[in-house]
């Protein structure tokens, strides 16, 4: 049985047949299979917020399939996408490595290394969305940081002492490390190795070093 929180497995394949032979093949796996005729149509549906990967056929009715992987990469950077095509040009398979295609299969498939490949590419939505999640809690604690403690935490994760930090923005060295304090229980760093790291994953460090060159 699948449930909101199943990881999806969108298939767009204009054959009814692969679509129905998939379909099965990817609910007896586990997963939730999503079917659909053309590109439109998956783009149209609803994003599942569940870990995520997508089959498509190179030729489709509207949108190829290399015209699907941009628009599908742009909109959904965690959706790995796997092309299941019947024939195919080395320019074409270039071109959908090139664009980041997770893999790229001929037909007929193998059931148990098409269900490999697909596992593989949930794993990696799986580890992007968590990364994506964390980036998002960081924006968010620096977003609740005043203008001063956003000043304090730029200087001391760029290496500056408390005195330092004092002196650069003209207030007292107590005041830094309550500034410092309040940064570290929002941020909830719990080490200034952790502070830096946010920092430089915020890309706050890197900004300060610019600004003062």
């Amino acid at each position: 049985m699948v449930n909101s929180l199943t990881p999806a497995v969108f298939v767009v394949d204009s054959d009814l047949s692969i679509r129905k032979s998939l379909e099965h093949l990817i609910w007896k796996a586990g997963l939730q299979p999503k079917a659909f005729a053309s590109a439109s149509d998956f783009l149209a549906f609803p994003k599942l917020k569940v870990p995520s990967c997508l089959i498509t056929e190179l030729a489709l009715p509207d949108l190829n399939g290399l015209e699907l992987q941009t628009l599908t990469v742009a909109e959904r950077s965690d959706m790995q996408v796997i092309f299941l095509t019947e024939q195919a040009d080395i320019p074409s398979t270039v071109r959908a490595i090139k664009r980041g295609a997770f893999e790229f299969l001929i037909k007929p498939y193998d059931s148990e290394s098409l269900l490999k490949t697909i596992r593989q590419a949930i794993n990696r939505s799986e580890v992007i969305m968590s990364r994506e999640v964390e980036y998002r809690s960081l924006q968010g604690g620096f977003e609740s940081l005043t203008p001063r403690e956003r000043e304090v935490m730029t200087l001391v994760a760029s290496g500056f002492l408390n005195k330092q930090v004092g002196e650069e923005l003209g207030i007292s060295e107590v005041t830094v490390k309550a500034h410092r304090g309040s940064v570290m229980r929002k941020m909830r760093a719990d080490s200034l190795a952790h502070l830096v790291n946010m920092a430089s994953r915020l890309r706050v460090v890197r900004q300060f070093a610019t600004n003062a060159a």
